[in-house]
């Protein structure tokens, strides 16, 4: 495929960098428009191209394996999953490259983590009365003895590895340690609330050493979003959320209260609870990955700052088209990343509302 939608600018395989490729990514989505992604040959185009350049950015990081470059076969394998979840992206649930596409991401992120990356862990934790809990740790790349860590909470439409996928290429080099849960891996049980499960995961983070007890966020994605807000309520130890701000909350207090009085609760503009207001700084992510539309989103902040929190807003940049929207994963990853960066202490201020 020709022109300035070539993923690579010119026919030259696997020939950036992480730094550069995602860069060309981002500049890739800026350019798209709903007339093009609404013909199916070009999207269709677009993936085979992406998928290509997984499978270049794969086989290059093997050769660099072979030659014992510890580095570049970390970069080349980061590199392929970016791309993979590109194609992803791009991709509708009737595409016929959608069907193998889990299965080349997750294939290539277990190569990834089974030598091409840092020390991934896989994690069991007791889980109370529910059995062991599991997850994926990976500690900071740089810093001191101890970093601060996010918990990232997946959502029950995408899949982990997905999520994976972009946030590890995000934090690339970074000075913070993730956690990656499945959306399954805390449903609560009878007399067990989801927050509750989370909570054991604290415990976990707290008693590492490699951990700074006070400097543990926590981020969900879709349903993700709302036990993130769930956990933030119920349990002080959280010091930042990127999530729902308790949305899902207040929709189910005006919906009982207008089951219970026939009264529609819509004039509380919103208004929370003290008991389910989010102390911690927070960020809400308009889009998919919370299920907040923008209006709610800025609703919700203007209750937040009336009680004095510091909450923020981003509204990533979508492109509509007929059969859904495609998101620019990057430019989002990366701001969600400086936000929290910028919690656990780094010498950098944001706008209150940022559009992307």
């Amino acid at each position: 495929m020709e022109g300035d939608h070539w993923p690579h600018g010119s026919r030259d395989g696997a020939g950036r960098n992480l730094t550069g490729l995602r860069n060309r990514v981002s500049e890739f989505f800026e350019s798209l428009t709903g007339a093009e992604l609404a013909r199916e040959t070009h999207r269709h185009l677009w993936v085979a191209d992406w998928l290509r350049v997984a499978d270049d950015y794969r086989l290059f990081a093997e050769s660099a394996r072979r030659d014992g470059s510890a580095w570049i076969v970390s970069e080349a394998g980061l590199c392929s999953l970016t791309a993979l979840e590109v194609a992803r992206s791009l991709s509708c649930p009737e595409d016929p490259a959608l069907a193998g596409l889990a299965g080349k991401v997750g294939a290539n992120l277990k190569a990834f983590m089974d030598g091409f990356g840092p020390a991934i862990e896989r994690v069991e934790i007791d889980g109370l009365d529910r059995g062991p809990l599991s997850g994926f740790f990976v500690p900071a790349s740089r810093g001191g003895p101890c970093a601060p860590a996010i918990i990232c909470i997946g959502d029950e439409d995408i899949t982990l590895d997905s999520m994976m996928s972009r946030l590890l290429p995000a934090t690339r080099g970074g000075t913070t340690s993730l956690l990656f849960l499945a959306a399954g891996a805390s449903p609560g049980r009878r007399g067990v609330e989801p927050e509750q499960m989370l909570q054991c995961w604290l415990d976990y983070l707290e008693a590492r050493q490699d951990v700074d007890a006070q400097q543990i966020a926590v981020y969900g994605e879709g349903t993700g979003a709302s036990r993130a807000s769930r956990l933030a309520v119920s349990d002080c130890r959280i010091a930042a959320a990127v999530c729902d701000a308790g949305l899902l909350t207040s929709v189910a207090r005006r919906a009982s209260v207008h089951w219970m009085t026939g009264v529609d609760d819509r004039a509380s503009n919103g208004e929370l609870p003290p008991s389910h207001r989010i102390a911690c700084p927070l960020l809400m992510v308009v889009g998919s990955r919370s299920m907040l539309r923008e209006r709610e989103a800025l609703e919700l902040q203007a209750t937040y700052w009336r009680a004095g929190a510091d909450c923020s807003v981003v509204v990533p940049n979508r492109i509509p088209h007929p059969l859904g929207e495609v998101e620019n994963f990057i430019a989002a990853d990366n701001f969600i990343v400086q936000w929290l960066d910028s919690k656990f202490g780094a010498a950098r201020q944001f706008d209150p509302v940022t559009y992307l």
